[in-house]
């Protein structure tokens, strides 16, 4: 059962992970290949984001760029209602995860672990270093590990195949989250044989 979850996790989510997968060699696609459209982030809403924060700031190592109460947008004087902390990996303007807590929401039940269904997100977060951080985000406080470092391989649109560390865990909120190491080369690149195609 566990199986044919973890495989079905790998059919939907696997050319969205080496699509945004970042590695060393990570760089934007060529000038004549690019739209006037970028990802800048992700935004998850948490229970509270002090319970967040040690997964995705301490044991993944991700660095906090902003940290801030918000309150009326139209500049009225009221306690803020908001608190939103942008986190960044390598890039400070796209590939950014925020988590977001209402101020005001104390009734959020506590999550319940299930396989992702439609309208909830499965975020994919490469760590070059997964061997070794794996044990890190294990032992943090609220985080279930659905899937220990597997290696797995995603099928190429060229033939081949994309060989990748894959992890799953539940964050202390039960988001879905992929901590993944990409062994070869991302879809999308010369080197996988499949850079011609479109989605």
């Amino acid at each position: 059962m566990k199986n044919k979850f973890v495989q079905s996790i790998v059919l939907l989510s696997g050319l969205w992970c080496s699509l945004v997968a970042i590695t060393a060699t990570a760089a934007p696609v060529e000038t004549d290949q690019r739209i006037p459209v970028d990802v800048r982030r992700t935004t998850l809403l948490v229970r509270d984001i002090d319970k967040s924060l040690p997964l995705y700031r301490d044991a993944l190592g991700m660095k906090v760029v902003y940290d801030q109460q918000i309150g009326d947008s139209l500049g009225s004087n009221i306690p803020p209602t908001i608190r939103l902390v942008l986190l960044r990996a390598n890039d400070n303007y796209v590939g950014l995860l925020g988590l977001m807590q209402r101020l005001d929401d104390h009734t959020s039940p506590p999550p319940e672990l299930r396989k992702p269904r439609a309208g909830n997100p499965i975020v994919v977060i490469n760590a070059s270093d997964l061997e070794e951080r794996f044990e890190r985000v294990r032992s943090t406080p609220g985080v279930t590990v659905e899937t220990p470092p597997t290696r797995i391989e995603y099928p190429s649109p060229g033939g081949t195949s994309i060989p990748v560390l894959f992890s799953a865990i539940y964050d202390p909120d039960g988001f879905f989250i992929e901590v993944n190491k990409l062994l070869g080369a991302p879809a999308g690149t010369q080197a996988s044989g499949n850079e011609n195609n479109k989605p």
